[in-house]
């Protein structure tokens, strides 16, 4: 079975400008080495009385071995050569180590990259050669194009080593060591796509399973050290191994979606009862479930401390879940809406209204999607989960969750109407249970923001026409008290600019309304004051 070919990536092309800077770097120090010894022995060659030099000039002068003389300098060519490479292996080693601390597989990796098993190669061939030609020297006759040889091997050694300590920091780099990994993984999975047998598969799967856990770890303990960037560079790489197994799902064996022995065993999969078990192979998304599920984790350990991670989490399921939709994959639509639904149950738990602020705006972003994609009922139920947890935030007494997915449910419905959604009316209905009376000052302000979404929407409804809509929505407030309403009004008319007094994420006000909707404003509360139709 044949995988379509990738693009070359941003770390290949790293790697290329890289090994050509290093190439550049080790030409111009042998360059000038050269030329500094070739300019001053010629010096010396010039400054020799004319009947002692040599009819070959300085070059021949110098290729001239003299066995007398080599006998010294050919056995402290070998021990140049081991001293060389021990310096390198120890620099080398220790930074190594130290980067093993921190991440996961570091030294696997190492020892698996081509360029440093070809200097580590290089090294020991030199040493080795240097060492036999130190027996090969008679007193008539010296071997001179082993001994250039070795005398150009050497200084290559030489030369090559402060360029190859570059090379080693940048391999170690951990936006480098990512990408690697984020690599390997994407590497694993196109291999067990396209493997047609178990044993193939199995071996990829366990592979691909391994650098996401990898991936996991260099997060967490980012999270640990207040890395920041490295958190969410580990945690981008997670997403992008999901979306890459997406695009390879429909040409992929059906091999690829059995959980094999090589991962069976993993916790994740041990803890899941044998009907989940195959409920996640008949999906087809083993893969995509352990990249969220290792998203979770990320995101409970960043709760409270790095909520920015948090906030990058839910951009990047809210990445996979429109990935879905364009691929038409509904099980993984599902399954992203599941743990969409698990970071907000996590972030309401630990009472993070912040970090509920930000999982809604991207919740609201997949919900739209799915509705500009004509997934209406996969957003239908999104709706649903949001209202759900806008009620657990409204008994939680977080008030501002509550309003936030009230404006949002409203947005979501705007967006229904624009575009002829055959569920719109239940999206509606569903909003206007958000909603819960009560006598409680402390719940006020969550009915207050409620209403006012509601409004807001109504107020569309009449501009767009569909003036039913907008009566639903005032029959379903006419028996709130007129306090309430006067305040209600008075707050939505004074909002004059989309733009928030603060920096905000979602870019403007909630409560803002067009000129020409706020003109609406008393024809809808007008509306309140007329008689119910019995």
């Amino acid at each position: 079975m044949s995988v379509r070919a990738r693009p070359p990536s941003n770390a290949n092309q790293n790697l290329q400008t890289m090994l050509r800077v290093w190439t550049l770097q080790t030409a111009v120090l042998a360059s000038a080495a050269l030329l500094v010894f070739w300019g001053f022995y010629a010096l010396d060659f010039l400054a020799l009385p004319e009947a002692e030099r040599s009819g070959a000039g300085p070059i021949g002068e110098y290729f001239a071995y003299d066995p007398d003389g080599l006998s010294d300098a050919i056995a402290s060519l070998a021990a140049v050569n081991a001293a060389i490479f021990g310096i390198v292996i120890t620099v080398v080693s220790i930074i190594v180590q130290l980067s093993s601390e921190r991440y996961t597989g570091v030294a696997r990796m190492f020892l698996r990259d081509r360029i440093n098993l070809q200097v580590a190669a290089y090294y020991v061939v030199a040493c080795v050669v240097s060492v036999w030609l130190s027996t090969t020297l008679r007193s008539a006759y010296v071997p001179e194009a082993t001994l250039t040889a070795m005398l150009s091997v050497t200084t290559g050694g030489i030369v090559v080593m402060a360029p190859y300590f570059g090379y080693v920091f940048w391999f170690l780099e951990p936006q480098n060591i990512i990408a690697r990994i984020r690599r390997e993984a994407v590497r694993a999975a196109e291999h067990g796509a396209a493997g047609e047998g178990d044993a193939a598969c199995a071996i990829a799967q366990g592979e691909a399973l391994f650098a996401l856990k990898e991936l996991t770890d260099i997060a967490n303990n980012s999270i640990s050290g207040r890395d920041k960037i490295i958190a969410s560079a580990a945690v981008d790489a997670l997403k992008d191994v999901a979306l890459g197994c997406i695009t390879l799902k429909p040409q992929a064996s059906p091999h690829w979606f059995k959980i094999g022995p090589k991962i069976r065993l993993n916790p994740d999969f041990v803890a899941m009862d044998p009907e989940s078990l195959a409920d996640l192979e008949a999906r087809r998304t083993w893969l995509e479930w352990q990249v969220m599920r290792q998203f979770l984790g990320v995101y409970n350990d960043a709760l409270g401390s790095m909520r920015d991670i948090c906030n990058l989490i839910a951009i990047d399921t809210r990445y996979i879940g429109e990935a879905a939709v364009k691929a038409g994959d509904d099980e993984l639509i599902t399954l992203v809406l599941r743990y969409m639904n698990s970071y907000l149950r996590s972030t309401l738990n630990a009472k993070d209204v912040r970090t509920a602020y930000n999982v809604l705006n991207q919740y609201r972003k997949l919900v739209e999607a799915l509705l500009m994609e004509g997934r209406h009922s996969a957003a239908l139920e999104a709706v649903r989960h949001i209202k759900y947890y806008g009620l657990i935030g409204y008994d939680m007494h977080l008030n501002f969750v509550t309003e936030t997915v009230a404006f949002d449910l409203a947005a979501i419905a705007q967006l229904a109407s624009e575009v002829s959604s055959p569920v719109e009316s239940l999206m509606l209905q569903e909003f206007l249970e958000l909603d819960r009376p009560t006598n409680s000052r402390a719940r006020e302000k969550a009915l207050v923001g409620a209403r006012k979404a509601q409004v807001k929407l109504a107020v569309y409804y009449l501009s767009a026409g569909q003036e039913a809509r907008a009566r639903a929505i005032a029959a379903d407030m006419r028996e709130e008290p007129a306090d309430r309403i006067d305040s209600i009004r008075a707050q939505l008319e004074s909002v004059e600019t989309k733009d928030f007094w603060e920096i905000i994420d979602r870019g403007r006000n909630l409560e803002y309304m067009p000129p020409e909707q706020r003109a609406l404003l008393p024809r809808f509360f007008a509306l309140l004051d007329e008689p119910q139709a019995r």
